[in-house]
């Protein structure tokens, strides 16, 4: 029997998945916390549940560009080497700063072959995105993603155009520097944790980068919550995100950020028991309608609740042995709780 994504899914089954958190730092004691905190992780739930990404642009000291870019490179090759399911990535300078073309000549030639992906920070063209990939031919990285930041107006009108880059994995919006764009026009707020998800023109800009990456089979990357204190806005924020806007993936600042990510994120345990089951009755009627709890079920109802399964999968939540059977033999690894 063919497996449920190449069934249910047909061509989006190459579509890529990524962890639903991406964790940013770029101080080196907070890298290498986060890093150990991803190993910690991984031996509870049995694999990879968020990314680390390794700060350049913010994290560099002016004046002091490469010398972080060769310390973030020896940070991901360490960690890589030392565990082989980590997902360690790097965002480096802007396209337009003097330390990009270094920083790509640096990392994605040392690191190239053990990162996940490279951040690409305030894209506003597909010129960008096409500069950022002759960086990364140029250091001989031909097969290393990119993920890029939208940051302005005018990179959210272009984002359907940049998310079509086959190059590019993932979306990220970029909410502070998309609010200061503005120039006032839009009140501090709509940097918070209330008016970001109220405020007309940022609900929009966040609206049209997720369709775009729907429209193309890339990830939609929900920005920050500054609140990092804040435990119970940080899951209103990533509840939000997934349930209203279409958002499968979210930034975290601070690594308490990271599980009320991951539990916002993942489908809830009825959830999971309803898709379980469907999928499972599927499975058995080699895909043919059926009907469960009185409604018709097909595969178009079939293809929601696998992608619901994936998530849960993604996020660490227990699943069924069978549930979980389709994971291993997709090559993904057990997790926690199956």
């Amino acid at each position: 029997m063919s497996h449920p994504r190449d069934v249910l899914l047909g061509a989006q089954a190459a579509s890529v998945q990524l962890p639903v958190c991406d964790h940013y730092s770029g101080v080196e004691a907070r890298m290498r916390k986060s890093l150990q905190l991803q190993v910690d992780m991984m031996q509870e739930f049995g694999a990879c549940v968020f990314d680390v990404t390794l700060d350049c642009e913010d994290g560099a000291p002016v004046g002091g560009e490469a010398e972080h870019a060769a310390l973030v490179t020896e940070l991901a090759l360490a960690a890589t080497a030392a565990n082989p399911g980590a997902r360690v990535a790097v965002r480096v300078h802007p396209v337009d700063h003097p330390s990009f073309d270094a920083d790509m000549a640096l990392i994605a030639a040392r690191a190239g072959s053990c990162l996940s992906h490279i951040m690409v920070p305030k894209v506003e063209t597909v010129a960008d995105v096409e500069r950022a990939q002759a960086a990364l031919l140029q250091a001989g990285a031909s097969d290393l993603p990119l993920h890029v930041l939208i940051e302005s107006p005018a990179a959210v009108h272009r984002a359907f155009d940049i998310a079509a880059h086959p190059r590019v994995q993932s979306l990220s919006f970029g909410l502070m520097d998309f609010v200061s764009a503005h120039g006032g026009a839009i009140p501090a707020e709509g940097m918070g944790i209330q008016g970001q998800f109220t405020h007309p023109l940022v609900l929009r800009a966040k609206l049209d980068i997720a369709s775009a990456c729907h429209a193309h089979g890339k990830v939609p990357s929900h920005c920050v919550v500054t609140e990092f204190k804040n435990a119970d806005a940080m899951r209103m924020a990533a509840k939000k995100a997934a349930c209203e806007l279409g958002y499968t993936r979210m930034w975290s600042i601070h690594p308490d950020q990271i599980r009320p990510i991951l539990e916002a994120m993942a489908p809830s345990e009825a959830q999971i028991d309803q898709a379980s089951e469907i999928i499972e009755a599927a499975h058995a009627a080699e895909w043919a309608p059926i009907s469960h709890a009185g409604q018709l079920h097909d595969r178009a109802s079939y293809r929601f609740f696998w992608q619901l399964l994936e998530r849960a999968h993604q996020t660490g939540r227990p699943l069924t042995p069978s549930i979980q059977a389709f994971f291993a033999a997709s090559g993904q690894l057990t997790l926690r709780g199956s």
